[in-house]
């Protein structure tokens, strides 16, 4: 097998496997809005599909309560609006993550528009909850309307108070902090009253369903994902909560809305039984949450419920820090094992040369370096290959169509020679993988978007605007080719295939990012220097 024919089959191969997934993300059916519950108490179920508020028992879609007085909140690295009536995140703005390169304006996550509602809503349900799908939701009351972290302040908490009719006072509390994305959510409960009060924390994401935003070369997901005590990362799609709601008992957990690059996620105490549950509403809007533990507060106690809420990128340090399995939402698929330490290198070199570009090259040439005794051996088993084939031609004259003898007659001559007929292909099946984890390494990270390189190439995370290294890249696999003559035994048809294969890749690669082209145009370089080394070996050796 030539090498060249070898390389383009793998690229082949590659290219097919990302459009054979967006072809299954394309003809996935799209969810049947259909009005879902669990358990639905009877007197609520009149009022369920009108309901914000998912009871004790039950995860029921939402009708949208909307403010004119939001509640603004600005940190160093957030902008976010509060609803006063159920003191729900309506909005939120990334302030140093950009929504396009070219201006200021910052990436919004959450928002609640005519067209799209995508919402971190939580509350108190329960017995005694002042969130109610037949009473609706508290009407809280704050000390202003512009809450700002100011310069130096660590920390900033915004409370929403309320006082229910039985005169038990209920502390809602946002606590900010600088630097991160994510955000305290905390209920202190004054029972003043001379009776037990029972409630339950709940916290859903609510997300009007949207087509996807990947494109055919860049096929991301779109949907949620949760955790539990045994089931450490796993994605519910969209359809996935057409078909059945989610509702499972843990220990902890967390419950998520993913997105390129970017992730909202309730995440309650790691220590409380938990509910993680989802539905998906006859309007189209898909929910997944948490319903906490039931908390019984004595006549005259004070109790504190938690939780956090998490909106931001895919940052899998700052993830981790909230969760030893959030990190897990930047899904590198099952070659993981390959992706994370491949991850960690390229962070490593990021912090060497402070140019994601750079790093991109680095990575390229260590895995180029890694694997160059497995080139050496590939190249070599196939110049071996290649000095047989008049003894095999003869032999196939000799033979005819006699297969078994043929057979024989070649594996004798392998033996003897010393030739491993699979060498040629062996090694370049064992980099198939560590090229498919690259590649989704570079997919997820949230590091490369807007990252510059150089001259032209201000993001990596978009394609070349002016197509210049797609153009380089299918030269490079061109003189790759011409360095490689054609086998002898191939067939016109294959030839010409063969030949026309750099333009079919350009073509393909032309929407790549360009941080992904970049990693491919030096891994050709390295390719077409390493091919002229051990040729260079191999005629010394008297093999061609």
């Amino acid at each position: 097998m030539e090498s060249q024919r070898n390389i383009l089959l793998i690229g082949l191969l590659f290219v097919s496997f990302l459009l054979w997934q967006q072809w299954q993300t394309d003809q996935a059916p799209q969810p049947v809005a259909t009005e879902t519950s669990s358990v639905t108490t009877a007197s609520n179920a009149t009022d369920a599909h009108n309901s914000d508020v998912p009871d004790a028992d039950s995860a029921l879609p939402a009708a949208i309560v909307a403010s004119k007085e939001l509640i603004t909140v600005t940190t160093d690295q957030l902008i976010i609006k509060i609803n006063p009536i159920g003191g729900d995140i309506v909005y939120s703005a990334l302030v140093e993550h950009k929504l396009q390169l070219e201006n200021d304006e910052p990436f919004v996550l959450l928002e609640q528009t005519q067209d799209i509602n995508y919402i971190a809503q939580s509350g108190l349900i329960g017995r005694d909850g002042i969130d109610s799908s037949v009473k609706g939701r508290a009407h809280f009351d704050s000390a202003s309307r512009d809450y700002t972290m100011a310069a130096g302040q660590e920390t900033l908490e915004v409370a929403l108070t309320y006082v229910a009719d039985n005169g038990a006072s209920y502390t809602k509390m946002f606590i900010f902090h600088r630097g991160k994305f994510k955000i305290d959510v905390d209920y202190v409960i004054d029972n003043t009253t001379d009776k037990q009060l029972q409630v339950q924390m709940y916290g859903q994401i609510k997300h009007s369903i949207k087509e996807s935003e990947s494109s055919m070369m860049m096929p991301t997901y779109r949907g949620a994902a949760f955790s539990t005590a045994d089931i450490r990362y796993e994605k519910y799609s969209f359809d996935d909560m057409a078909d059945k709601n989610l509702d499972k008992k843990t220990l902890g957990g967390w419950a998520a809305m993913l997105q390129h690059y970017f992730v909202s996620a309730w995440i309650p105490p790691a220590d409380d039984q938990n509910i993680i549950f989802s539905s998906l509403s006859a309007g189209g809007q898909a929910n997944i949450g948490f319903r906490g533990a039931i908390y019984d507060i004595a006549p005259g106690a004070t109790q504190t419920i938690k939780a956090q809420f998490y909106v931001g990128p895919k940052d899998q340090e700052a993830l981790s820090a909230i969760s030893d399995s959030l990190n897990l939402v930047v899904d590198y698929g099952f070659l993981w094992w390959i992706a994370v330490p491949i991850y960690k290198l390229l962070m490593f070199f990021q912090s060497m040369v402070s140019n994601w570009g750079l790093a991109i090259i680095l990575i390229t040439l260590t895995v180029r370096g890694m694997l160059f005794p497995l080139t050496k051996a590939q190249y070599t088993s196939m110049a071996k290959m290649r000095n047989l084939q008049p003894k095999l031609a003869e032999m196939k004259e000799r033979f005819g169509d006699d297969r078994q003898k043929m057979g024989q007659a070649m594996m004798e001559l392998y033996k003897k020679e010393k030739v491993n007929p699979m060498g040629g292909c062996l090694p370049i099946l064992l980099q198939m993988p560590i090229f498919i984890a690259l590649y989704w390494v570079l997919m997820e990270s949230v590091e490369l978007r807007h990252a510059p390189f150089m001259l032209w190439i201000i993001d990596l995370s978009v394609q070349d605007p002016y197509y210049v290294m797609p153009v380089l890249m299918g030269i490079s696999m061109f003189v790759m080719q011409r360095m490689q003559p054609m086998a002898p035994t191939m067939d016109p048809m294959q030839q010409k295939m063969m030949q026309w294969m750099p333009v079919v890749f350009t073509v393909f690669f032309l929407w790549f990012p360009a941080g992904l082209v970049l990693y491919w145009l030096v891994g050709n370089i390295v390719a077409i220097t390493q091919q002229k080394i051990i040729y260079a070996g191999l005629a010394k050796k008297g093999l061609k």
